[in-house]
């Protein structure tokens, strides 16, 4: 179906919007500057939306807010949030009035003229999704980036052209209730997360496999050769399965050769380039690049892809440098909620670092943690809600051996104690292994205070 044709079909139709966040405003606006009734329903009260609750009452819009937001959910169609479950016992009571349940992302699937490529897992999605998306660019192509990065997409699709690429990142919750596939699915790799919303870890992964459940005999999918997880996916693919790997070599896929990427189809090889040609530092993310390079294969110049890699500085809040003072080197790591994240962040330093680290607990193991801290750090700064859990996961390792573990306030405190204590050479990272709910609206509201505190030091 075509973008019109949608927006028309919802003319005479009443629709309920759930979230007045940043990435529900286009999709309201759209729809009310198309005529369409629509139902703005958000937990917050009516205060902590100040001018724009006005604004959306003068295009024309109802707003539902406050406690009791999800009651009376009568609209037609219902676009829920993306961090909402779908079975929450108000959506499903409003599906079975009658209502249709969707997603921005699942209408942009429906709606999206050109191709797409769609990146999950586990970790690593943003770099991989930014990498896929500043390449096909550097080769010449229009790219929308959007999904769980970038923007919203939806309200830009009468823009695009069949020309274009899309280029989406797409979490579990996104992903749980899509029922098509993109061209190009890339599955970087699964551990247990956000099990503070899902049922279980077979219901995360059962929502990342979405991302290619729903392709063609004429699509692929990329799979990290070296997870368990996705390695046993990739025999589930229903198009072609293109795997990368830092362990193994590929007989259809990107892997190491000692230093060099290798490429390999068809029975047919070449070398890519070097890891050195990689600026970013960290294992990680040459896992990062092999999952892209496989992504792109055929779509941009092997050269274009030397070049980029020699320039790309990261993105913000992945073991970002902040600055050099005095010798030590400061990096944000924001990104890290989960003690998976923690891990690549650390085994990113050949030194040991000091580590700040706690946040909000969201019900995933910690034991895989302690080992690596006691392998990685030589002071380890804890708050938040889950220090505790971290600090236990540390002591009870097998290879504790005293590590000294200190609990602070704040990131002020936990700044003032690191700064005091590095020498010159050292590196000190905030890499929290937790979401950043218990004191941030998100993890890129913690990484900036906590750059802020950081530049602020004389």
């Amino acid at each position: 179906m075509k973008f019109e044709e949608y927006l028309n079909t919802l003319q005479q139709k009443t629709v309920a919007v759930i979230g007045i966040g940043v990435s529900n405003r286009p999709l309201i606006e759209l729809l009310l500057d198309r005529g369409v009734a629509v139902t703005a329903c958000d937990k917050q009260e009516r205060a902590a939306l100040g001018e724009y609750a006005d604004t959306l009452e003068a295009k024309g819009a109802r707003l539902r807010l406050g406690a009791d937001y999800l009651e009376e959910l009568t609209e037609d169609v219902i676009f829920r949030t993306p961090g909402m479950r779908p079975d929450l016992p108000q959506l499903t009571a409003a599906v079975a009035r009658g209502s249709v349940l969707t997603s921005e992302m699942e209408v942009f699937f429906e709606v999206c003229p050109c191709p797409k490529i769609a990146v999950t897992g586990s970790d690593g999605k943003t770099t991989t999704t930014t990498i896929i998306a500043e390449l096909l660019k550097r080769a010449g192509r229009t790219v929308h980036l959007g999904g769980n990065i970038g923007h919203p997409l939806l309200a830009e699709t009468g823009a695009m052209s069949p020309e274009d690429i899309a280029v989406l990142e797409l979490s579990s919750f996104q992903l749980m209730t899509m029922t098509q596939s993109p061209h190009i699915a890339v599955v970087t790799n699964l551990a247990p997360n956000h099990l503070d919303v899902h049922k279980d870890f077979q219901e995360y992964i059962d929502a990342k496999e979405n991302i290619f459940t729903h392709q063609t005999a004429q699509d692929i999918a990329v799979f990290n050769a070296d997870n368990p997880y996705t390695a046993e996916e990739a025999g589930r693919a229903v198009g072609r399965a293109r795997l990368f790997s830092r362990q193994r070599e590929l007989e259809d896929g990107v892997f190491l050769r000692g230093g060099t990427i290798i490429a390999r189809s068809g029975g047919q090889e070449r070398e890519v380039m070097r890891v050195s040609d990689i600026k970013l530092p960290g294992v990680h993310n040459v896992e990062n690049y092999l999952a892209a390079i496989a992504a792109v294969d055929g779509l941009v110049p092997d050269e274009v892809i030397r070049d980029f890699a020699r320039e790309f500085g990261g993105v913000e809040h992945r073991i970002e440098l902040i600055r050099t003072r005095k010798g030590v080197r400061w990096y944000n790591d924001s990104i890290a909620s989960s003690p998976s994240r923690t891990i690549a962040g650390l085994n990113s330093f050949p030194e040991k670092v000091i580590l700040i680290a706690g946040g909000k607990d969201k019900g995933i193991p910690y034991d895989v943690l302690g080992p690596v801290v006691n392998d990685h750090v030589k002071l380890l700064l804890l708050c938040g809600a889950t220090a505790g859990v971290i600090r236990r996961a540390v002591e009870r390792a097998d290879n504790y051996n005293g590590l000294e573990i200190l609990d602070v306030a704040d990131y002020h405190e936990a700044v003032s104690i690191a700064d005091s204590r590095a020498s010159e050479g050292d590196v000190v990272i905030l890499s929290p292994a937790s979401t950043s709910f218990d004191r941030f609206k998100n993890f890129m509201e913690r990484g900036k205070v906590f750059k802020a505190i950081v530049n602020q030091l004389p």
